[in-house]
Parts: structure tokens; sequence; C-alpha cells
């Protein structure tokens, strides 16, 4: 008798053992009726239309150093993977016979300035003569000319030692941008000359740098497309990168321009950004990947990832108040999300209440009670002789 009691007890106080709110199925109080959901209303706005895309660093200047006149090479002037800056002395080339020839070359247009001083003179001197026709015509446009031919002698020589001057000054090679500069390829005593093609070495600019982009074709028309339908506007492109290791870089850059021509190997266009590198992070050749909108979606709808689900094909779903309040399931389009929402660019009109809360047990065309998504229920009480012959009576039994 004491086991049955017991069984009796049980039985009246638990309900239903599926029935965790002690009445009938149910999101209203556990009591039957209509179920309890949460709901948000989307509208229509704008959403960045979000590019992941490989690059590879380029440097931002690069030259190679060369020498621009024949010699020896006395001193290197530089340490090797030092920051070098623009006229720097890099390599110092034995300027004996440029010296020489400078210094004769200044001998002669002394020499010429000395005849043409002299043929002038004499040109000065006939003019009265042959005015009093003491010496004939011919005598005095002879000496005119020999003027003129001493002149032109005088800028002759003064354009040769300009060039002597150069080549003097070309004997100390210096850095023709600033930036890193790399190993030297020659080393002092080696002879080296005005039209070799090997660089002596190499000097690259770390900062700013360039990213090289690779966006496929197809994208970019689709792209395109849209901005032509008006179903997107451009935007100032702000890129961010992610490193080899899979972090962040710190800085931002910014879209320098896009490649006209389609590489015919890879089927991709050339989108270039410019990042500042002031830390020399970023180096040339290092590939990583771009994240960047190209423009803005003005006709997407911001919807809760929680709302949204996938069907055994994949395709996206959510469910919608609809007439009568009846949850609807809608089928959608949600290729992206942006933060803690999905782009749904399909399948949604302004103004209507997605259901993001109370969806595990929902059926198509099932009576719900919607309220604003987070906003508190409340549980009521249960009616009136829902506890006769339940738990107050057998506590007392």
């Amino acid at each position: 008798m004491a086991l049955l009691a017991a069984m009796l007890l049980l039985s009246a106080c638990g309900g239903s053992a599926d029935d965790p709110n002690g009445g009938g199925r149910g999101g209203h109080g556990g009591f039957g009726g209509p179920i309890n959901v949460g709901y948000v209303i989307v509208q229509q706005g704008t959403a960045p239309i979000v590019q992941d895309l490989p690059g590879r660093i380029s440097a931002f200047q690069i030259s190679d150093v060369r020498p621009q006149v024949n010699g020896v090479i006395l001193r290197r002037l530089f340490q090797e993977g030092s920051i070098v800056h623009q006229g720097q002395t890099l390599y110092q080339i034995d300027p004996s016979i440029y010296d020489a020839q400078a210094a004769q070359a200044q001998a002669n247009l002394q020499a010429a300035r000395a005849q043409a001083e002299a043929a002038r003179t004499l040109a000065a001197r006939y003019k009265p003569l042959v005015e009093q026709q003491a010496i004939s015509k011919q005598d005095y446009t002879n000496a005119v000319a020999q003027a003129r031919q001493a002149d032109a002698a005088v800028a002759q020589n003064a354009a040769m030692l300009r060039t002597a001057q150069i080549n003097q000054r070309f004997t100390r090679v210096p850095a023709p941008i600033t930036g890193r500069v790399g190993l030297s390829n020659i080393t002092e005593g080696a002879l080296v000359t005005s039209g070799q093609t090997q660089a002596l070495t190499t000097i690259t600019r770390l900062d700013p740098v360039y990213v090289d982009i690779q966006e496929s074709a197809a994208d970019l028309l689709n792209l395109r497309q849209s901005l032509a339908k008006g179903g997107a506007v451009p935007t100032s492109a702000q890129v961010h990168l992610i490193l080899p290791d899979g972090s962040d870089y710190g800085y931002t850059g910014s879209v320098e321009f896009s490649e006209v021509v389609v590489d015919q190997t890879t089927g991709t266009v050339t989108i270039r950004a410019r990042f500042a590198n002031p830390q020399s992070i970023l180096l040339p050749g290092m590939f990583v990947r771009a994240h960047f909108a190209q423009a803005i979606d003005t006709s997407a709808f911001l919807v809760p990832q929680q709302a949204v689900t996938r069907d055994p094909q994949g395709n996206a779903t959510l469910w919608v108040v609809g007439p009568g309040n009846h949850a609807v399931e809608r089928t959608i389009v949600a290729e992206r999300t942006q933060g803690p929402y999905w782009v749904v660019t399909q399948g949604l009109a302004g103004g209507e209440k997605i259901i993001t809360q109370g969806t595990a047990n929902l059926k198509d065309g099932a009576q719900i009670k919607p309220v604003p998504a987070s906003a508190p229920q409340k549980v009521q009480a249960p009616p009136p002789g829902a506890m006769k012959g339940g738990y107050g009576r057998n506590r007392r039994g």
C-alpha cells in the first residue's frame, strides 16, 4: 500500500515528463495555445560588398646602382643592409684619370679664351682701317670670322670642361633613392665600367609599399554590372591585410588604381593598394590576404545570424511572422556575413518581422504569439482547478 501511495503522489504533482511547465504542449505557459516567439523588424539598408583576395607585396621604389664611368673601386662607403639616403656616396672610383682630364679641359679653355681675346682685338683694330680703306674688306672680314671662331672654340672647350667635371663627380657613386641597401656585388679593387649589366648593389624603399591584389575578371564584371544597375554604389576602399601567420597588419591601406588588362594566364585583374610600412614588416615578395570593400550594396537586409538556418540542400531559410500570426518558412539568398548579421540580398521585403527566438519547434503555418525579440515574457499562472487533486492535496495526504 505504501508503494501505491507514492506512485499516486508522483503522478499528481509531476504532470507530464515531456512538459516541464506542468501542462500541455505549447509556448503559452505550457498550457496549450500559440507558441511565443521573438521577432525583429528588418528594413532595407546598406552593406559593404567585402572582398577577401590574395595579394603580394611590391617595393614602392627599387633602384639598381651602376657606375657611369670606368675605373677601379677604391672604397665601399656603406654597410650592407643599412638605410642609405639619396645622394649619399656608396662607392669611390679611382678619380686620378678624371682629375687629369678636368685639368686638361680647364687649360684648353683658358687657351681658347686667350685666342678669342686676340681675335676680337684684331677685328676691332681692322674696323677703322677698313673704313679708311687702309686695308681690304676681305682682310677685315677674315678677322671678324676668326674672332667668331675663337668664341665658338671657347664655348666648345667650356662644354668639354663641364663633361670632365661631371665624370670627375661620377667617380663618387651616389645613392639614387633613399632606402635599404642590399648586398654589394663587387669588392674594393674591382674594375667597373659604365656599360656593365651587373649592378653594384640594389636599393629598395620599403616605406611605403605596394600590395598587388589579384581579383578575378568575373567578380570585377559582376561588381561593375551591379554599379551600372544602381544596386551598388562605389566606395573609397580601405584595405586591411592579413599576414602570412594569420595576424592582422595594424595599418590600413588605400587602393591606388586597378589594371585595365586581364592577365591571360590567370584570368585576374591587378588592384594596387598602398600601405605605410614604418617597421619594415612587409617585405617585397611576401604573400598576404587583402580584406576590403569595393562598393556598398544599397538594397541589402541585415538579419541576425541566429535567425538563419540551412536546409539539406544548403539553401538559407528563416521564419517570418505571416498573416494571422502564423509562422511562415522563407527561403532567402544570404551569401556573406557582416559582423553578427547575414547580408540578405533576396527573399525579404522591408518591414517584415523575422523570428529570431523560439524557432526550435516551429512548423510552417503554426499559430504563434509574436513579441519583440528579448522582451520579457510573462509566465501565466495555471488556470483554476488545474491543481485540483494535485500537489496541494497529496501533500496533505
